[in-house]
């Protein structure tokens, strides 16, 4: 009898939410081994052991499953990078309280990417709407502390950074993980150099230049 055969209903809703957990898991471990583009509903199904279409219980497509972990990526980063961004006290801080922090979150990254793209378009209208109050509460503490930390910076400026920083960690990371042997082209061609992108550097390099820009003007 196969892992799906045996699935029970939750009856429950402390079943039902360790169950939406358990599918949130795998999707997270299945996101971060193969990238999100490349798992299916089916893929999430068979890893936790039940039906798609007992899945679709729990949650309605595979969007709305990667929409959640995005908001707990969201969660997640928030109090890091606010506690790195309180330590800073320069441009040059800052942008590198948040180039590390999002270069050491990749598939938060993949996530980034993809949740404009893909995953705010197949679910439902409250899905987004939950999505966008999670994003909201985390943009308002980010950007306390990140004009704490430069107080001339004004609160225009401080909510265009997040989103710079945040857009470009989502496009650079997906530049800077190609596929193996497409990686090995870039380095063996002398000529296709300018496509190996190191997303940390880069990102602090074009977030200190903003934060430079933002203050002088």
């Amino acid at each position: 009898m196969t892992p799906a055969e045996t699935f029970q209903r939750a009856r429950t809703p402390e079943a039902k939410a360790a169950r939406e957990q358990a599918i949130l898991d795998a999707a997270r471990g299945l996101g971060s081994e193969r990238g999100i583009r490349a798992v299916t509903l089916t893929d999430i199904a068979d890893a936790v052991g039940m039906h798609k279409s007992a899945m679709l219980r729990y949650f309605e497509t595979r969007e709305e499953i990667f929409l959640r972990l995005t908001a707990d990526g969201w969660r997640e980063w928030t109090p890091v990078v606010r506690d790195r961004v309180s330590a800073a006290s320069t441009p040059a801080g800052v942008a590198t309280a948040f180039a590390a922090t999002l270069a050491a979150r990749g598939p938060f990254c993949d996530l980034l990417a993809q949740a404009p793209l893909n995953l705010e378009r197949n679910v439902s209208v409250e899905a987004v709407r939950a999505f966008k109050l999670t994003t909201g509460e985390s943009l308002a503490r980010i950007t306390e502390a990140t004009r704490a930390a430069l107080p001339a910076l004004s609160a225009a400026a401080a909510v265009d950074l997040v989103a710079t920083a945040t857009s470009l960690a989502g496009t650079f990371w997906q530049i800077s993980t190609p596929p193996p042997e497409i990686a090995e082209l870039y380095r063996s061609d002398p000529r296709l150099g300018h496509a190996l992108v190191d997303l940390e550097p880069r990102l602090r390099r074009i977030l200190t230049a903003y934060l430079t820009g933002a203050l002088a003007s």
